[in-house]
């Protein structure tokens, strides 16, 4: 899936509502994997598989707890945004505030689907966005000041999203063991790891 690609754009509008139920991560990854690989990834796919096709496919991916109302919700965003229907929200919204606005008006769509969507699509869409909570969160922890960078928008868009998964994996779960931080961790040092040696780093990059 490439949000450069406009075809790509609904697809990851449905990830963005996977990844925005409280669920693990891997979960939603995998129920992505199956839509993709059931091909049901656009409005006429996802209308023709239906409400229990839909819940088939999230109960397999691990959706267990939330496979009515995501179906619910996936089938409304379906009919709610035909096949061009992103583009001319995109192209009707002078701002990024106006942009937000317009999709969450959407039925299905709350500001954490928005704030996962629109993160990726910063470059694409040349959107001015804040850094998402998630992100600078993970930023203070790791000791980077974002702030201070002056990134290209789809640099920042990546940097971004890499940061969201290591406050998602690694912050929010406690793993400070696996931070890609390493000792430089705050999260490492308020556990009291040792300080013997020079700090280990690993690559931000994603993976």
């Amino acid at each position: 899936m490439s949000v450069e690609k406009e075809g790509d754009w609904f697809p990851w509008l449905i990830a963005a509502v996977l990844f925005a139920k409280p669920i693990s991560v891997d979960i939603a990854r995998r129920t992505i994997r199956l839509l993709l690989n059931e091909g049901v990834t656009t409005p006429e796919a996802i209308v023709e598989c239906g409400w229990e096709g839909l819940v088939a496919i999230l109960d397999a991916g691990g959706y267990v707890r939330y496979d009515f109302s995501t179906a619910d919700r996936l089938l409304a965003l379906a009919q709610a945004l035909p096949r061009d229907r992103l583009r001319r929200i995109r192209a009707r919204a002078p701002t990024a505030e106006a942009l937000e606005r317009r999709l969450t008006e959407i039925k299905g769509v709350g500001p954490k689907t928005v704030n996962v969507f629109l993160r990726e699509l910063r470059g694409v869409w040349d959107l001015d966005l804040p850094l998402s909570e998630e992100a600078r969160s993970a930023a203070r922890k790791v000791g980077l000041a974002v702030s201070a960078l002056r990134l290209p928008k789809k640099s920042l868009a990546r940097l971004e999203s890499v940061l969201v998964r290591t406050w998602i994996e690694h912050c929010k779960r406690g793993r400070w063991e696996t931070c890609p931080a390493g000792d430089g961790c705050g999260c490492a040092s308020k556990r009291g790891r040792s300080s013997a040696g020079p700090p280990r780093r690993r690559s931000l990059r994603s993976r």
